[in-house]
């Protein structure tokens, strides 16, 4: 018996999310008295014994370059079948872009149950009753799981990365893997140093901003705060900014711990993706915003009079100025 955690991984980096997903299953193992295992389809240019430190006894891999491109249902398959050679009863996975897409067929050839959206751990003293998001962050749920095999789809920066010492023992999982059914043409690299759904800090612009020619103050922001950048919907529709930093319910819904909204009202929709954001800053012109009432701390001011003190401030701090 063991927790089987997916690594999930992008240019021979692991993501953020998994470390995430290996540190609440290495604790859900403690908690149930098992191991911490990993899985890694593909290659990476990390060391896979170094996932010992966050949590991992034994990391299992099949190191084909070929599991390198997303094939949600190639992915099912072979997870599946390490399920099986691992005796594992609950799989972690990451409630990112990947985890999405094969979570629910894992959980289809496992006829297991599944949780997607995670926020915390599994109360065990009665059953196994996991609590997660609803109604677009708005309310929680918590749901008993019953079957044999159990999967979690852990939300991103919804649990603290853990690392400690220690390296995990590395083996090649022997399973057949069969011919991708899925041909990538292009792919197309999204702007931006840091991540979006990984940033733990996101500098956010709205039409308030009056243009793409001001964008340079968001950029200069995010910048010396370690931030990625993000906009509103009618920024992306209008081609000032790519829709890859579109945020919101129709765009990408996004956690972190500090998010700045700038010259953005704060309609429902946007609201639906950030609203998880451990603290939300909004600085808007407009006293009656309704983002105003979801902030944390609040800004009445100009954005091109209050964003430039900003930055004066944090080069201040920083002794940069």
């Amino acid at each position: 018996m063991s927790v089987l955690v997916y690594i999930d991984h992008s240019e021979g980096h692991f993501k953020k999310a998994s470390l995430e997903a290996l540190s609440y299953g290495a604790k859900l193992a403690s908690q149930l008295g098992v191991t911490a295992e990993a899985l890694l389809l593909g290659t990476v240019s990390e060391d896979l014994a170094s996932l010992g430190a966050y949590g991992a006894v034994k990391v299992h891999q099949v190191g084909q370059e070929s599991l390198n491109q997303l094939d949600a249902g190639r992915y099912a398959r072979l997870v599946a079948e390490a399920v099986k050679a691992t005796g594992a009863t609950v799989v972690v996975i990451a409630n990112n872009l990947c985890g999405k897409a094969v979570a629910p067929r894992l959980s289809a050839r496992l006829k297991a149950a599944l949780v997607a959206g995670a926020v915390a751990l599994p109360d065990t003293s009665k059953g196994f009753v996991v609590k997660k998001n609803v109604y677009s962050g708005k309310a929680f749920a918590h749901v008993s799981l019953d079957t044999a095999i159990k999967i979690i789809a852990l939300n991103p920066n919804a649990y603290p990365v853990s690392k400690g010492e220690g390296k995990a023992e590395v083996s090649a999982l022997n399973v057949a893997v069969d011919p991708s059914k899925v041909t990538v043409l292009s792919t197309t690299q999204a702007s931006g140093q840091v991540p979006l759904t990984e940033a733990e800090i996101v500098v956010s612009g709205g039409r308030g901003l009056k243009g793409p020619e001001n964008w340079g103050m968001i950029e200069e922001l995010a910048k010396l705060l370690g931030a990625a950048t993000a906009c509103s919907r009618p920024v992306a529709d209008a081609h000032w900014r790519p829709h890859n930093e579109h945020v919101g319910q129709t765009g990408i819904a996004i956690a972190p711990n500090l998010y700045i909204a700038i010259g953005i009202s704060g309609a429902i929709q946007h609201l639906a993706g950030v609203n998880r954001s451990k603290v939300i800053v909004v600085i808007n012109k407009d006293p009656e915003a309704p983002f105003f009432k979801a902030a944390d701390y609040g800004i009445a001011g100009d954005a091109f009079e209050v964003v430039p003190k900003m930055i004066e401030a944090v080069k201040k701090l920083k002794g940069m100025a």
